[in-house]
């Protein structure tokens, strides 16, 4: 069993035992721990909290709702984080989005990439002046991942597996996202092992588009949260999505 130092703060010693389970999956999978990035789902929870888990080594960060971020990114300006939007993003807000947010995890149409496409395009144009579009268009691109949804008995966002490719070739057919991978929110159970098929489908469907599009930069596979990463991680998992193991229990509304 981990030891924790007395002295960390209660956030500090939740990431030091995610990591030491971390460390554990990885090895029975005959992986490394370095090739999985930890997103720390900060949704509800407090700038502090954030600081709290940067100044103990989360450097990647996940938020749900755009007014939510806007209310406690002022606070962390001086973090060199990654902040991801991992919930769903309407379409109307894609120009928010992409000015605040380094990665969009959660794209589940052709909608939605395109608004995000034009205004990543508006944002850097603004930024670096119009005479810098077309280097923008290769150096300034927002990294998107799709959401898949594989249980068609859910209200849960997502394209379905058999859009999945004429989506992804579209998405990567626009100049200013990049596409990385794919992600999946299982349904939940209480027994973790029944989440195991659905992080093994969306490996094969990663792998089969990689095949099928010659894409060798389509590695990320977001999949696994608090009560299932260790299950996700021996599927192949590149990122985790974890919050309440992370930061606790979320506060009551």
């Amino acid at each position: 069993m981990l030891s924790v130092n007395k002295g960390m703060t209660s956030v500090a010693q939740n990431f030091a035992q995610i990591r030491d389970r971390m460390e554990r999956a990885a090895s029975r999978a005959g992986r490394r721990v370095e090739e999985i990035t930890l997103i720390g789902i900060s949704k509800t929870h407090a700038a502090d909290q954030i600081r709290e888990a940067y100044e103990a080594g989360v450097r990647h960060f996940g938020e749900n709702r755009i007014q939510e971020w806007e209310s406690k990114k002022d606070a962390l300006t001086d973090l060199s984080a990654s902040w991801h939007m991992v919930g769903h993003l309407q379409s109307n807000k894609a120009a928010r989005a992409a000015r605040m947010f380094g990665s969009i995890d959660s794209i589940d149409g052709m909608v939605l990439a395109e608004r995000l496409d034009r205004e990543k395009k508006t944002y850097e144009e603004e930024r670096n002046g119009r005479d810098s579009a077309a280097r923008s268009a290769s150096g300034g691109r927002l990294r998107v991942l799709i959401e898949v949804k594989l249980d068609a008995g859910t209200t849960k966002s997502g394209v379905s597996c058999e859009d999945l490719p004429t989506l992804a070739k579209a998405v990567t057919g626009l100049h200013h996202l990049e596409l990385a991978g794919l992600m999946v929110v299982p349904p939940y159970f209480e027994e973790a092992e029944q989440a195991r098929p659905y992080f093994r489908r969306l490996r094969e469907l990663r792998d089969t588009l990689r095949k099928q599009s010659g894409e060798p930069s389509l590695l990320v596979l977001s999949m696994g949260m608090s009560h299932d990463f260790e299950i996700a991680i021996e599927e192949g998992a590149t990122e985790i999505r974890v919050g309440t193991a992370l930061f606790g229990e979320r506060p009551k509304a």
